[in-house]
C-alpha cells in the first residue's frame, strides 16, 4: 500500500471514529427543537407606553424634592399622560421662568411647550418618545434572553416580532407556569419606608395618607396553605431601586433552614443604601417587587457593605426563580402573553417517525438506483453515502445542535446533493473511458475533472444557507445548520472516501473492467 493512500486511510478512520463517538448514546448530545419534543411558544407584547408613564412619575417625584430644595413655591406636579406625555407645574405664586428652566436643565428629555404666570407645562418630545419605547422592547428581549439563559432551557428561541412583540419558543419545558412567571415578572424591586405615623385603619377605610399607597403582603399558611394578604401602608417615594444591584442569590438560612434571597448593590448602591439605614434607624424598611411586599423589618442600625436579603415564606424554587429575575435586571415595561400555546410531545414523536421514515424512504430509493444504474461503483457511492449521514448527525451532536422538522428536510436534501456529487465524477469517468483512457487514468481525471464542479455547485449552497442562518427563525436556522454540515460532510465522503475507496480497489488488484 502506497504511503499516501496509509495515512488517507487513517484520517478517515479517524474522522468516522469521532462522528461515530459523538452519536453515541443517541441523542444524548443532539437537542430536540420545539416541533419535535414539545415545549412553549408564547408571543409576548410589550407595553412599551409604561415606560413614559414611569418615566414622568419618576420625574413627578424627584422635581418635588428639587424644586424644594431650590426653595421655589411649587405647589402640585401633576401628570397629564395619553398622547401629551406632559408635566404641568403649578405654583402658589409667579416665579422666575428661569429658574424654573435651571432645575429641569438636568432633565433633558423634558422641553417646555407654554408657561404663564405660575403654569408651566413640559413635555417630552414624541420622538424622543418612541425612542424609548423602541429601546425598551430591546432591553425587554435582553432581558429575557438572560432569564431563559439562567432558567437552562436548550436552544430556545427568543426574537422580536413588529414593533412591540417577542416570540419566546422554549423546547422541552414541562412547567410552563413556572417559565410564563418567570419571563413575564417585571421585577421591579424597590424600597421603601412603612408610614408607621398614620392609621393603616384609617387608609384601609378609605382615608390613604397624601404621598402614601396600600401594597399587600401574600402570606402562605404553613399547615394549611391557604393564602392570606397582609396590608401595609407605605411611603410612595422610592428610595432605592434594583438598578443599584450587581447579584441576586438564593441562600439557605443557618437557624430555621429557610430559603432567602442575598442582595449585592454596587459602590453608588452601598454607600446609598448605608446612607438610608442610618437615617432611618427605628423605622421599618419595605422591599417591594412589583408592587408586592416581600418583607418589612426594622432597621435596627446603620447597614454597610452593601448587602441586604429579601425574607419570606420561599419554596426553594420561589427563591431561586426570584434571584434569577433579580439578577438578569428588571423588565423595563410590563409584557403582556397574546398567544401562549404549548405544543404536546406527540406532535413531535410523530414529526419525529414521519421525518425518520421520509429518511429512510428516500434513503433507500437512491441507494437502490445507485446499484442498478452505476452497479459496483454505485455501492461505492451508497458506502459514501452512509458514512455522510454518520459525520452529519455526529457534527449536530458535537455543536449540540437543535434538530427541527426544517433540519430533518434539509438532512433530507444533502442524501440528494451528496448522491449528486458521486453521479458527476462516474458520468465523467464513463466519458474518458469512452476516449480511451485506462481504467486508473480514467478515475484520476473524473475525480480530478469534476471536482472544480462540484466545488461550484457547493459553494452557492453555502452561500444561501448562511444568508438563511444570518436572516432566518428559528426553524430556517435549523434548515441552514443541517444543510451547511451536510454539505461539508458530503464533499469529504462524494469526494475523498469514494476516491480512496477506489484506490484501494485499483493497487490491491489488476482490474481489466470497471463496473460502472
Amino acid at each position: 500500500m502506497r504511503k499516501d493512500l496509509q495515512w488517507k486511510t487513517a484520517l478517515i478512520v479517524i474522522v468516522i471514529g469521532v462522528a461515530v463517538w459523538y452519536n453515541f448514546p443517541p441523542g444524548k448530545n443532539l437537542n430536540l427543537g420545539l416541533d419535535l419534543q414539545g415545549g412553549v411558544h408564547l408571543l409576548l407584547e410589550v407595553e412599551a407606553d409604561k415606560v413614559v408613564e414611569s418615566a414622568l412619575e419618576r420625574y413627578q417625584f424627584e422635581l418635588e424634592s428639587a424644586f424644594k430644595e431650590e426653595k421655589l413655591p411649587l405647589q402640585a406636579v401633576r401628570i397629564e399622560g395619553g398622547n401629551t406625555n406632559r408635566l404641568i407645574l403649578q405654583f402658589t405664586e409667579k416665579v422666575d421662568p428661569a429658574k424654573v428652566d435651571e432645575v429641569l436643565a438636568s432633565y433633558p428629555l423634558l422641553r417646555r411647550v407654554s408657561s404663564q404666570d405660575n403654569r408651566f407645562v413640559y413635555q417630552i418630545d414624541s420622538q424622543r418618545v418612541e425612542e424609548m419605547k423602541s429601546k425598551a422592547v430591546e432591553q425587554a428581549l435582553e432581558t429575557i434572553r438572560n432569564r431563559v439563559d439562567q432558567f437552562g432551557v436548550a436552544e430556545p428561541t427568543i426574537q422580536r416580532k413588529g414593533e412591540r412583540g417577542i416570540i419566546v419558543e422554549l423546547p422541552g419545558i414541562k412547567d410552563t407556569d413556572r417559565a410564563i412567571q418567570l419571563i413575564g415578572k417585571t421585577a421591579r424591586l424597590e424600597f421603601r419606608l412603612v408610614d408607621d405615623e398614620n392609621s393603616l385603619e384609617e387608609a384601609l377605610k378609605g382615608k390613604v395618607p397624601e404621598g402614601d399607597e396600600i401594597l399587600y403582603r401574600r402570606v402562605v399558611d404553613k399547615e394549611t396553605r391557604t393564602v392570606s394578604k397582609e396590608p401595609f401602608l407605605l411611603k410612595k417615594q422610592v428610595l432605592l431601586t434594583g438598578d443599584a444591584l450587581t447579584d441576586a442569590r438564593m441562600q439557605i438560612g443557618s437557624r430555621f433552614n429557610e430559603p432567602y434571597v442575598s442582595l449585592s448593590f454596587d459602590k453608588e448602591g452601598a454607600k446609598l443604601f448605608e446612607r438610608i439605614t442610618a437615617e432611618n434607624v427605628g423605622k421599618r424598611l419595605a422591599i417591594v417587587l412589583d408592587n408586592t411586599v416581600y418583607s418589612a423589618p426594622v432597621i435596627r442600625e446603620r447597614i454597610g457593605g452593601g448587602r441586604a436579603q429579601i425574607t419570606g415564606l420561599f419554596t426553594i424554587e420561589e427563591a431561586r426563580d426570584l434571584a434569577i429575575v433579580l439578577r438578569a435586571g428588571a423588565l423595563p415595561a410590563p409584557v403582556r402573553i397574546e398567544e401562549n400555546r404549548t405544543v404536546g410531545p406527540s406532535l413531535g414523536a410523530d414529526s419525529i417517525r414521519q421525518g425518520i421514515t421520509a429518511i429512510l424512504v428516500g434513503g433507500i430509493l437512491v441507494l437502490i438506483f445507485m446499484i442498478i444504474y452505476y452497479r459496483l461503483s454505485g455501492v461505492i457511492a451508497d458506502v459514501a453515502l452512509f458514512l455522510n449521514l454518520v459525520l452529519l448527525t455526529g457534527a449536530l451532536a458535537y455543536f449540540h445542535a437543535t434538530l427541527t422538522l426544517p433540519g430533518i428536510a434539509g438532512i433530507l436534501l444533502t442524501i440528494g446533493m451528496a448522491v449528486d456529487a458521486n453521479v458527476l465524477i462516474f458520468e465523467r469517468i464513463r466519458e474518458e473511458l469512452r476516449v480511451g483512457k485506462t481504467i486508473r487514468a480514467a478515475v484520476d481525471a473524473g475525480f480530478s475533472k469534476a471536482f472544480l464542479t462540484i466545488v461550484d455547485a457547493n459553494v452557492t449552497t453555502v452561500i444561501a444557507a448562511l444568508v438563511l442562518f444570518q436572516f432566518g427563525t428559528g426553524p430556517v436556522k435549523g434548515f441552514a445548520v443541517t444543510l451547511s454540515l451536510g454539505i461539508a460532510a458530503s464533499m469529504f465522503t462524494a469526494v475523498f472516501v469514494s476516491r480512496v475507496i477506489f484506490e484501494h480497489i485499483l493497487s490491491r488488484r489488476k482490474v481489466s473492467q470497471l463496473s460502472i
